[in-house]
């Protein structure tokens, strides 16, 4: 509720004023049955008396406010229950009505949407920004699970917007900014294009006041100059529609205040250069009156070329279906005209609130059913995965793009997507495992980068790999909410399960030093399910998965829980096995205080080889556990390491290489070279006969000089396959030096 409130008692004027407006709703309620009209005259009574008292701003009896909405509602042609719940949409927060009093009144249904509206106003939260990002949460989910809590707060928004005047004048900027920023892009997203340009109008009206004024007398001043060839034009179209035996309707149509200056604001034009400030309606019979109409208006004026968008064959995001193109008209006056059938201009004026249209007048059409689904549907595909409200809210707007690209699959299916998205936002909006998976992509039959942006009339293949996985590094160009909170989720659940494995490998090392075998401790009978729980309470973890995985993550030290079940043990009589306590406890490390643990490099996330140093097989290595980082990795002699275990030594850990490791390490190399012509292609030719990948090189941004360093990060298998790469650089002609660098102590 946007407009203050304050008690006073109802005057007689403004008691009839409250009667007409109710009588004003009664009459638009023809296309209900009687016994749905009586619940809405119920939910009437019901609000009536809830806001008794209540005045707003503008000096009208609170309860007109509901009323104006439930009007909008009407219009609409919604059900009884999103009418009643228009009527009643306030009185959860303003009148202290519980859900459960509205459950018993009106049913489960009203009460849902009811609740869906309500705005989180009991709640704590640290700033402004996280309760609105809360609110509006609810909201969207409330809208995703049932698309009449959308419809009913954009005409609740529409009618405060409408009576904004009325409210303090420090109320508009906030409330404007917020309506054009959020409310207005999803009525366009949605398809209810009339409440849209109604939002963005009202919202330039207020939060610039002297500009809407200026540009208003402005527009006025140009329809008087340009009514004579308005006429004019109507009357030849009109005349060259008769001659062609084509029935019509026609419209004049005017261009918003708010797109003339975003024109004027974004092109730097003044107001006499923006020449389209008027339009046409075409309404014809069929669909292909619209195709026949398009080649009456190219015979009768000229088309301007690149100005025509046929959105029927393919419709926009929200449902809209026009044929558009710009003529240039009697004196060199641009005007667009638009045709439509009869359905399509329903659809194109109310978007998904048409499925209510059409049903009040044919009860088994679904024309429009589909309207605002995919997107809807998307919003439960987030949420799964984003819990954080204003995370949430982040990927939800940037799905509330008013353009798109209408790009193919290889099979011929049309997707729409956000402008500037790229090959991975196509993969995800197929499917999240073709998301996942993807390692490559061919457009239009050429192989291009994932990160590479999509343009109309593209046809995109894209190429999965089982075992590829999401590149944490996909966040930085991916434009869709879908895609976003899917790449999050997974890294996520990735992370998790690695850093649980992590623990579990870690937990075993430490429990045999301990002379405990992890076999001894299984949770499969009730007896060790019980020493868990034990186990557990001393933790505070939840379950034997989050501990692990909070051992992974360095939250938890190893040996100290190891302790714990060596003590929980105790208590039923079980005792260590000493032959395996003196076989795995006692290590040549004696800094390290934690049982050892092997390494081959498929760790993934949860194990990070310190950059510091660039351990690879062969180097004496130690761990270290980060708090809630996982393991690090470093050089037994590394300077960074060793500085840590003065401060922290119960955070390291025993790790050694496995004999047969499944991948490449990176490390560093300097190579001082003689400069020259071709110096840096036979350093790297040298490497590449040493079959060692070059994964970065650094030249430095000195001027060059006789002498000069390279600087290059490469991946080798071990320390055998280093001291062969190095050899076969230092044979190189002009290298004067090359040496491994990491750091020492």
């Amino acid at each position: 509720m946007l407009s203050s409130i304050a008690s006073k008692k109802a005057s007689p004027a403004a008691a009839n004023a409250t009667a007409a407006s109710f009588a004003a709703l009664m009459a638009k309620l023809d296309y209900l049955s009687a016994a749905d009209i009586e619940s809405v005259r119920q939910a009437y009574r019901f609000a009536d008396q809830a806001h008794l008292g209540q005045i707003r701003n503008s000096g009208e009896p609170y309860i007109t406010h509901p009323i104006a909405v439930a009007q909008q509602c009407a219009e609409w042609k919604l059900d009884a229950q999103a009418l009643m719940a228009a009527l009643l949409h306030d009185a959860m927060e303003d009148c202290g009505i519980t859900k459960p009093d509205l459950i018993e009144r009106f049913g489960a249904p009203v009460a849902e949407l009811v609740d869906g509206l309500t705005k989180l106003e009991k709640l704590e939260f640290n700033t402004r920004e996280e309760n609105q990002a809360e609110s509006f949460r609810k909201m969207l989910l409330a809208m995703a699970r049932d698309v009449r809590v959308i419809l009913i707060k954009l005409a609740d928004r529409t009618h405060n917007m409408r009576t904004l005047g009325n409210a303090p004048r420090a109320k508009w900027n906030r409330i404007s900014s917020e309506t054009i920023d959020i409310y207005a892009p999803i009525a366009h997203r949605l398809g209810l294009n009339s409440t849209y340009r109604e939002l963005q109008d009202l919202s330039f009206q207020h939060l610039h006041p002297w500009r809407y004024a200026t540009l208003a007398k402005a527009l006025v001043r140009a329809r008087g100059r340009r009514r004579d060839v308005i006429k004019r034009v109507q009357s030849e179209v009109e005349s060259a529609f008769a001659n062609a035996n084509i029935p019509v309707h026609i419209y004049g149509r005017e261009k918003t205040l708010y797109s003339i200056y975003c024109k004027m604001d974004e092109k730097h034009l003044s107001f006499a250069q923006v020449t389209d400030l008027y339009g046409f309606r075409i309404i014809v019979q069929d669909l292909a009156s619209c195709y026949a109409a398009l080649g009456v208006l190219h015979q009768l004026y000229k088309p301007l070329p690149g100005k025509f968008k046929d959105y029927i064959a393919i419709p926009k995001v929200n449902g809209y279906q026009s044929l558009h193109t710009t003529l240039v008209g009697p004196f060199g006056t641009n005007i667009e005209f638009q045709m439509r059938t009869d359905a399509m201009h329903v659809v194109a004026e109310a978007g998904v609130a048409a499925h209510w249209l059409y049903k009040a007048s044919d009860p088994d059409s679904d024309a429009s059913q589909r309207l605002g689904t995919k997107w809807l549907q998307s919003l439960l595909d987030i949420q799964q995965e984003t819990r954080d409200a204003a995370e949430f809210w982040d990927h939800v707007k940037i799905d509330l793009f008013p353009e798109a690209v209408y790009v193919f699959t290889p099979k011929g299916q049309i997707l729409a997507m956000p402008r500037s998205a790229t090959i991975v936002d196509f993969a995800y909006a197929i499917h999240s495992d073709v998301g996942h998976h993807a390692v490559a992509a061919k457009v239009n039959g050429e192989q291009v980068p994932l990160r590479s942006e999509l343009h109309n009339g593209d046809v995109i293949e894209i190429i999965t790999a089982p075992v590829s996985t999401p590149n944490p590094g996909w966040l930085g160009f991916v434009r869709t909410g879908k895609a976003r909170s899917k790449i999050r989720h997974h890294l996520k659940t990735m992370a998790l399960t690695e850093s649980q494995e992590l623990g579990e490998k870690m937990l075993a090392q430490a429990l045999r030093a301990e002379g405990i075998d992890r076999q001894s401790l299984s949770e499969d009978d009730e007896i060790h399910h019980a020493k868990w729980e034990k186990i557990l309470r001393f933790t505070g973890n939840r379950s034997r998965a989050e501990l692990l995985t909070d051992i992974g993550l360095g939250k938890r030290i190893a040996s100290i829980i190891a302790k714990r079940v060596v003590a929980v043990l105790g208590e039923t009589g079980e005792k260590p096995d000493a032959l395996l306590m003196s076989r795995e406890r006692y290590t040549p490390r004696e800094s390290v205080s934690q049982g050892g643990l092997v390494l081959d490099g498929s760790e993934g996330a949860s194990v990070k080889f310190a950059p510091c140093c660039c351990p690879i097989p062969g180097d004496s290595i130690i761990g270290y556990l980060g708090r809630g980082e996982g393991l690090f990795v470093h050089t037994d002699d590394c300077a960074v390491a060793k500085r840590l275990q003065q401060r922290d030594s119960e955070r390291f850990i025993a790790v050694d290489w496995a004999d047969e490791p499944v991948r490449t390490f990176e490390t560093n190399l300097l190579v001082t070279v003689s400069n020259g012509k071709g110096v840096l292609a036979r350093v790297a030719a040298a490497l590449a006969s040493a079959e060692v990948d070059i994964t970065h090189v650094d030249m430095g941004n000195e001027p060059a000089h006789d002498a000069m360093d390279l600087r290059f990060v490469v991946a080798v298998r071990d320390r055998i396959h280093l001291a062969s790469a190095l050899r076969s650089v230092r044979r190189t002609p002009s290298v004067l030096r090359v040496q491994r660098v990491k750091a020492t102590a």
